[in-house]
């Protein structure tokens, strides 16, 4: 039992570490809807996650053989950066009503689960090996990283609607997370092919 809980414990602490960068994503994604819709797609879009990283996980020990799996992740998550680059660029119009949405709540919901699928690896993976083999543990980190991201991600929404600069900084964090995969995934293939 010992083991187990200290298995629980590491699995937290990689939690509490690497959900901030799903949180900003789906912050980011949210961020252009009515801010009626965020807690719908947040919902669907961290539901989506949950999904995601239990499929992952239930393939975890193999996913780590597959040369190039970090390389086509971080190309993924590089084009949800060039999405989300767009949607910042583009001119906010402000009639007497308020802001006009920049997009729906199915291209926001597209966007969590794209992203979800291109950088819950990491985390899938971390939260695999610190549980040790304990069914309970995993399944109870993986499902604390899904709330812990959508708590954050609430919060994130709310703030990058008053405040524009800081889906910025987001884009910045979530753009580091996609070069910092593909370096990763091209060095894997490249020591693959003896290169």
């Amino acid at each position: 039992m010992t083991d187990a809980l200290i298995a629980l414990a590491q699995v937290v602490l990689i939690d509490i570490t690497l959900a901030g960068d799903n949180a900003v994503v789906v912050g980011m994604a949210v961020a252009g809807l009515p801010a009626r819709e965020h807690a719908r797609a947040i919902a669907i879009g961290v539901a989506a996650a949950a999904l995601i990283r239990v499929a992952l996980s239930l393939v975890a020990v193999r996913l780590l053989a597959v040369i190039g799996l970090t390389l086509a992740g971080g190309l993924l998550l590089a084009w949800v950066c060039w999405k989300m680059f767009r949607e910042l660029r583009a001119p906010r119009s402000e009639p007497e009503g308020g802001n006009v949405p920049q997009k729906t709540l199915r291209q926001a919901i597209v966007q969590i689960a794209l992203a979800d699928v291109s950088m819950s690896l990491d985390n899938v993976l971390a939260v695999a090996g610190a549980a040790k083999g304990h069914t309970w543990v995993l399944v109870g980190g993986l499902a604390l990283s899904v709330v812990l991201m959508g708590v954050a991600a609430s919060l994130l929404a709310r703030l990058l609607q008053r405040h524009r600069w800081i889906a910025w900084v987001g884009l910045a964090v979530v753009a580091f997370v996609a070069v910092r995969m593909i370096w990763e995934g091209s060095s894997q293939v490249a020591g693959a092919m003896g290169i």
